[in-house]
């Protein structure tokens, strides 16, 4: 059984009841809109760990609620789309979105997405030091918290999750399948968009020029690298 809140953004009402009847026999506490505006106003009212949203929302569209929901908050979105192109994938992770998944789709695998979307990186005794400086940029493991000549920069979850990763893992070659496994969980690896993707937002947050990055370097054909001095 898992434990959790979930939100359910979706305006058939359809698959929000069948949402709702498989997740709470999962045992995560469920609610769900029907709009953007209304899973705007739940979001000022509760708290969620996690947000399964269809892209395809009437009025404001799935796109501008992610973005706005990442301004102000940490939790995991699963974007919902009967699109599959990569192109829309990389839209939904640029927007902020934590995982993409395409309907219609099985019950196991939504689940598989949702638990991979909630789990966290460990922080192990072994994993070396907890406060990490580079130049101006201050890495806390600890508080998960980013700071760059004394502002505090805002991470998505899983945005942090793969930075911890890569400065734990220091001066050696990362694979795509490492990373993925790492980071989302044992059922990816494939999804080197993803690792494009928020591989590039890092390098627009913590480094000086992200075009040529210092700390965050690709190997190519392989993987990423996190260079420490």
């Amino acid at each position: 059984m898992s434990t959790g809140r979930i939100l359910v953004v979706d305006d058939d009402p359809q698959i929000r009841r069948v949402m709702r009847v498989t997740l709470i026999a999962q045992g995560f506490e469920v609610r769900d809109a029907r709009s953007a505006e209304q899973a705007f106003e739940l979001l000022e009212k509760e708290k969620f760990d996690l947000i399964l949203l269809d892209i395809n929302l009437p009025g404001a569209k799935g796109l501008e609620v992610c973005r706005s929901v990442r301004s102000t908050s940490d939790a995991a979105v699963i974007m919902l789309t009967v699109r599959d192109t990569e192109e829309d994938k990389i839209e939904a992770l640029d927007a902020g979105a934590d995982d993409f998944v395409t309907k219609p789709y099985s019950t196991p695998e939504l689940l598989a997405r949702i638990r991979a979307a909630l789990r966290r990186v460990p922080l192990s005794a072994e994993a070396g030091p907890h406060l990490i400086r580079l130049d101006d940029v201050d890495i806390d493991l600890v508080q998960r918290r980013i700071t760059v000549h004394g502002n505090t920069v805002r991470l998505t979850p899983k945005e942090f999750d793969l930075l911890h990763y890569l400065v734990t893992h220091p001066n050696i070659p990362l694979t795509h399948l490492r990373l993925l496994q790492a980071v989302w969980g044992p059922d990816y690896g494939n999804e080197v968009e993803y690792l494009r993707t928020f591989i590039n937002q890092l390098r627009k947050k913590i480094e000086k020029n992200p075009a040529k990055p210092k700390y965050i370097l690709t190997e190519p054909w392989v993987g990423y690298r996190f260079q420490l001095p």
